[in-house]
């Protein structure tokens, strides 16, 4: 027997999970599929850069009173390696309290997920969600596990990173041969809410301030990034000291490392008739300047907004869809390019590029309408 609902989200994820609770407070009624069974913790330490944008989202829906735990970040300095040029960011030359926030993804994970259970949103555990079907009236939903079951949404809602059977293939990709080591570390010095992102030609390395330390993302060619990994915690803290430099002092110990590959995968928004991606369905992008969660942040909350905003009659038509695509557009394309153009531009050895880089961070930091637009971009998207 196939159930019929509204709306169906396929994920509790973050994204998923901000998309059901901003339409459950404004008065619809989502179904949100998740392959998670429901006894399962959530306990996940990647680290997450939120900005100060997603923190209004997250206000809006009365979570981010919860997220107790998080870090501000106030001040983003801004270098390349070997060479003359730098820009710095400044949440108090913003006109906000902090540029961005670092947390847990388990934190924000549980924080939504206990939201979600307040608000009294329907959460099918343990249903996977294996294909999504377009259709001109309902989109039809299969899923897997021990029970598999079928639904028919007005609206379905991809919002599981792509790794459903509804992910479609990307409109256009890039691999950038690049590995990004991720590890907790602690530095002589404070951090004082200073978070740093060095461009080097191997890569860019990212210094997120987080609790007392830092979170560090250190991006290097496959080969490079192996022998990194191999090293032992002490050869690893030198390598890094030699890299980035002693802005901070010594690094004096590091958790835990982990790694993986970097590429660009936008599969755009739409997926068929009353069918939609949000976050990682839609794009995955580069880590470096922190837009990508951000971004889904962003699809999920406007797709909310698109549906309560659409007459009844007209939830998960083409009318809406088309409306919401050409919307998003214009904040994923800019936000995609950047950061496309800044891996391409910044991860060479070329002497021209790397004059030419310095000059464009001195221009940076001399002239403030180009400082306030970067930053404005990277606190709000489209919207800055």
């Amino acid at each position: 027997m196939t159930e019929t609902s509204e709306i169906v989200i396929a994920g509790a994820g973050p994204v998923g999970a901000v998309c059901a609770l901003a339409l459950k407070q404004g008065g619809l009624n989502p179904l949100v599929l998740e392959a998670r069974a429901i006894d399962v913790p959530v306990n996940d330490k990647r680290t997450l850069a939120l900005s100060y944008g997603s923190r209004l989202i997250l206000e809006r829906l009365g979570v981010w009173a919860h997220l107790t735990e998080a870090t501000p970040i106030t001040r983003i300095h801004i270098s390349h390696k070997g060479g003359l040029g730098r820009a710095a960011l400044s949440a108090v030359e913003e006109g906000v309290p902090a540029l961005g926030y670092v947390l847990a993804y388990g934190q924000l994970h549980n924080a939504l997920e206990a939201a979600l259970k307040e608000a009294g949103v329907k959460i099918r555990y343990g249903t996977p969600v294996e294909a999504i079907s377009p259709g001109t009236e309902a989109a039809k939903i299969k899923t897997g596990g021990e029970y598999p079951e079928e639904f028919a949404a007005g609206l379905a809602v991809v919002a599981d990173g792509g790794r459903g059977g509804s992910a479609g293939q990307p409109v256009f990709s890039r691999d950038y041969h690049q590995v990004a080591v991720v590890a907790g570390v602690a530095t002589e010095l404070p951090h004082q809410g200073l978070a740093y992102e060095r461009f080097t030609p191997d890569g860019p390395v990212a210094l997120l301030p987080n609790g007392k330390g830092f979170s560090l993302v250190w991006v290097n060619p496959p080969e490079k990034a192996e022998h990194i990994m191999s090293l032992d915690d002490s050869d690893f803290l030198a390598a890094l000291r030699e890299h980035f430099g002693g802005r901070q002092g010594r690094f004096i110990s590091t958790g835990p490392r982990a790694r993986f590959s970097l590429k660009l995968d936008y599969r755009g928004v739409r997926a068929g008739e009353r069918v939609v991606r949000i976050g990682n369905a839609s794009q995955t992008l580069h880590p470096v300047a922190g837009q990508g969660f951000n971004l889904g942040l962003r699809d999920a909350w406007e797709l909310a907004q698109s549906c309560l905003e659409t007459p009844h009659e007209l939830l998960g038509s083409s009318q809406q869809l088309q409306k919401y695509a050409a919307s998003r557009r214009k904040d994923a394309l800019p936000g995609i390019g950047f950061t496309d153009v800044l891996v391409k531009s910044f991860s060479t050895s070329n002497f021209l590029l790397h004059h030419l880089r310095g000059a464009g961070l001195m221009a940076l930091q001399t002239f403030p309408p180009a400082r306030h637009f970067v930053a404005k971009r990277m606190l709000f998207g489209r919207h800055g």
